[in-house]
């Protein structure tokens, strides 16, 4: 038994009393919150990348086969590009470029040909008639070349070859 102010508290009322202090002081002590927003930011930006495969044309023959016949072929220009990048693809003149598309042997023969955006092969790809590519994903795509070499042309044996530069702007 505990006296308090000159009374007798009994078992219970020392418990009761120390319930009563307990339940007074948890709630007197409450947390305090407060909060803010943090800002979280990012640019993406416009990114290409150009790699370019071969137009291998492969045997042309002026006396019969292509006499009358132009030989035709396909290569690839791949680019991958940030998606919806809007980008020109263009070709270069390439190394021999007079008055047109030249491939040489390596010495004084020239062998005409000429780069298409179309299968029909009727727009000449250069770095005035570029191809508009718009980027669906990030995934690389392959943009198909068109090579013709017109028949006809008198030209030596040997094997001729030519480098064209292939540029997106974007």
């Amino acid at each position: 038994m505990t006296t308090w102010r000159g009374r007798l508290i009994t078992g219970a009322g020392v418990a009761a009393l120390v319930a009563g202090i307990g339940g007074a002081l948890s709630t007197n002590i409450e947390a305090a919150t407060a909060t803010a927003n943090l800002s979280v930011t990012a640019a993406v930006v416009a990114n290409c990348t150009i790699s370019a495969g071969t137009v291998a044309f492969g045997t042309y023959d002026p006396v019969a086969a292509n006499d009358s016949t132009p030989l035709d072929a396909t290569g690839t220009v791949t680019v991958r590009c940030t998606r919806n990048t809007s980008s020109m693809v263009g070709l270069g003149p390439g190394a021999h470029f007079s008055g047109g598309r030249r491939m040489n042997d390596g010495a004084t023969e020239y062998l005409s040909y000429e780069l298409y955006s179309d299968p029909a092969r009727t727009s000449v790809w250069d770095e005035t008639n570029r191809v508009t590519y718009v980027a669906p994903n990030r995934s690389p795509q392959d943009l198909t070349v068109y090579g013709q070499v017109p028949a006809g042309q008198d030209v030596g044996v040997g094997n001729y070859a030519d480098s064209v530069v292939a540029e997106i702007e974007f």
